[in-house]
């Protein structure tokens, strides 16, 4: 398995996961970032598409799509500044960052791996 291919595994395997506690468990999880509890269904719909995120990742390794993993440095650069942006305005938990930090680190390992397979 390439570098960038382990690094897009890694992320989908966080995406797969951590989708599938928002959707069973959200209560567990919001409060440790800072948000209340709640019923709406929202945050169990996102944790639902976060899974089935995870799961497009995970489906990419196994057909060595690379398009696709350049594709998700820049869908990962936009989520953490989306994330930052909520927290900057005031609008979310700076724990939030958190997740975004996340992103940008799996940004960062794909695109430098690409980077170093590239001239091999």
């Amino acid at each position: 398995m390439s570098n960038a291919a382990r690094s897009i595994t890694v992320f989908g395997i966080y995406l797969a996961v951590f989708g599938v506690l928002f959707f069973f468990i959200p209560n567990s999880i919001l409060p440790l970032l800072g948000f209340a509890a709640t019923t709406e269904p929202w945050i169990r719909l996102t944790g639902l598409l976060t899974a089935i995120l995870g799961i497009y990742f995970l489906y990419s390794v196994r057909n060595s799509d690379v398009v696709f993993y350049r594709a998700t440095i820049y869908a990962r650069l936009i989520f953490f500044a989306g994330v930052t942006t909520l927290v900057i305005l005031g609008w979310a938990s700076p724990l939030l960052v958190l997740f975004g930090m996340v992103d940008l680190a799996g940004a960062a390992w794909t695109w430098w791996a690409l980077g170093s397979e590239k001239g091999k």
